[in-house]
């Protein structure tokens, strides 16, 4: 059984643009030789370090932008797009990336990936070194976290790139594909609310300043329901922190309806509540969020948020594809969450 969400479409963005840096430009800011900038960007030729340095900086201050396309068709090589992001095993994280390389594979485009560990200067610089020193021909940036944020903003403006992003709202001069999890969460609360649970408790996933739908959509359905909001619980994205809160709102019977963060966490809390007596749904409902392979086969069947990452990554590669070949695009895409309902939630007792 599903539920749709709306898509909203977005306008067309211009594709004008100012006359971008040259590699003379980087040359004279580094304060070496034009041929020593393209050792350096080609990795032809070893480079003394320090001149390496003087180089990346002048790249990263004046945004340039090597022609990775053409640079990879006259060295023989496949074109390439970067694809920075702050963790790769994350199961909404690695089925984006899936979905990006699927889509980049068949347009005949490699990609290749760079880790921004934290949010800090160094490692975003060392991450964003990684894909200027290659061929790349644009970049994607997966929005979803405080390195990601870090990543976008140290883009250099003349490098083609499109962020992804987990909410509506995200940089307006950035082409960007979304997931409303904002509308998802306030939907998923307001399907446990219909079932008859007077309050809906939350276990989040760790949010960014910017980023915070998922809580954010859980807050506005209960505000709109008039009902008490009470304190949100935070977890971290794995099933044991969601196992903790399961064992303590076991000792609560005032607790008959959880909306989780993540699916890991929610799987993490009915384990909790299992082990003390609890049972799922009798006598607490449990929704989680993402449709990971695991909850359709986990005893019962979790209720979720279905969030299709893999077609997410397909549809921003799209929306890079036609920044790259400079063709009109639109600003933003968006693929609809669904809710699926399975055995986890049912009406309070």
């Amino acid at each position: 059984m599903t539920a749709p969400f709306a898509h909203y479409p977005d306008g067309v963005k211009s594709t004008g643009r100012a006359r971008p840096p040259v590699i003379a430009d980087v040359a004279r800011a580094a304060g070496v030789s034009v041929p020593t900038v393209s050792r350096v960007l080609n990795g032809s030729v070893p480079v003394s370090p320090e001149k390496r340095a003087r180089v990346m900086a002048a790249v990263r201050r004046l945004g340039y932008r090597p022609n990775g396309a053409a640079r990879a068709l006259v060295r023989g090589r496949q074109a390439m797009i970067a694809l920075i992001a702050g963790n790769t095993s994350r199961y909404g994280y690695a089925t984006t990336i899936q979905g990006v390389e699927e889509a980049a594979r068949q347009a005949g485009y490699m990609v290749v990936i760079s880790v921004v560990e934290t949010a800090d200067g160094a490692s975003v610089d060392s991450a964003l070194d990684l894909i200027l020193s290659q061929p790349v021909a644009g970049a994607i940036v997966l929005e979803y976290d405080p390195p990601g944020e870090a990543a976008l903003r140290a883009m250099p403006s003349t490098l083609p790139t499109v962020a992804v992003a987990p909410s509506r709202g995200g940089r307006q001069d950035v082409p960007h594909a979304f997931m409303d999890d904002r509308t998802a969460a306030e939907h998923a609360t307001r399907y446990l609310l219909d079932l008859g649970h007077e309050v809906v408790h939350h276990v989040a996933v760790p949010r960014s300043e910017r980023w915070t739908g998922r809580t954010a959509g859980w807050r506005t359905a209960l505000e709109a329901a008039g009902v008490p909001l009470p304190e949100v619980m935070e977890a971290d994205w794995t099933p044991r922190s969601g196992y903790r809160w399961g064992l303590r709102l076991a000792e609560r019977d005032d607790v008959t309806a959880v909306l989780c963060g993540n699916d890991e966490v929610a799987i993490g809390v009915m384990r909790g509540l299992q082990e003390r007596g609890r049972r799922i749904p009798e006598d607490v409902s449990v929704v989680g969020f993402d449709d990971h392979p695991l909850s359709e086969l986990w005893l019962p069947p979790l209720t979720t948020v279905r969030q299709d990452f893999v077609e997410l990554g397909r549809q921003t590669f799209g929306l890079l594809k036609a920044v790259i070949d400079d063709a009109p695009h639109p600003s933003s895409v968006s693929v609809a969450p669904e809710l699926i309902v399975r055995g986890s939630a049912t009406r309070p007792r």
